[in-house]
């Protein structure tokens, strides 16, 4: 299993503390250390709808000139923005062989991810 994030944030930081404090092994993907392949921001359009992967509310969205968020209006659109700036990607991004999980963090969606209680 996999998070994709930048260790700053504090909704990553959240999540990363949720799955430790249940024993799940997760390896860390640091956008600011590794960036992000095309292949894997491709495999998680196919697997959501591009609005949902856009940190909209986040300052590099805001900071972006109105003329370039104007111009996000599809996948295709959205993956060049994502590989270019890859903090406008909401965080965390949890995914297991492939398959994208959740994206932002919810301790009752992971709970109910991972069939636990809590």
């Amino acid at each position: 299993m996999k998070l994709y994030g930048i260790p700053n944030c504090n909704t990553v930081k959240k999540a990363r503390d949720w799955l430790a404090q249940h024993d799940l092994a997760v390896e860390f993907h640091d956008f600011k250390k590794h960036g992000l392949d095309a292949a894997t921001a491709q495999a998680w359009l196919q697997q959501t709808d591009w609005p949902k992967l856009i940190n909209r509310n986040g300052l590099t969205w805001r900071g972006l000139p109105e003329l370039r968020k104007q111009g996000i209006q599809d996948a295709v659109s959205a993956l060049a923005l994502m590989l270019e700036k890859t903090s406008v990607i909401k965080r965390p991004v949890l995914v297991q062989n492939g398959k994208l999980l959740h994206v932002g963090f919810d301790a009752a969606a992971y709970s109910k991810i991972f069939n636990l209680n809590s």
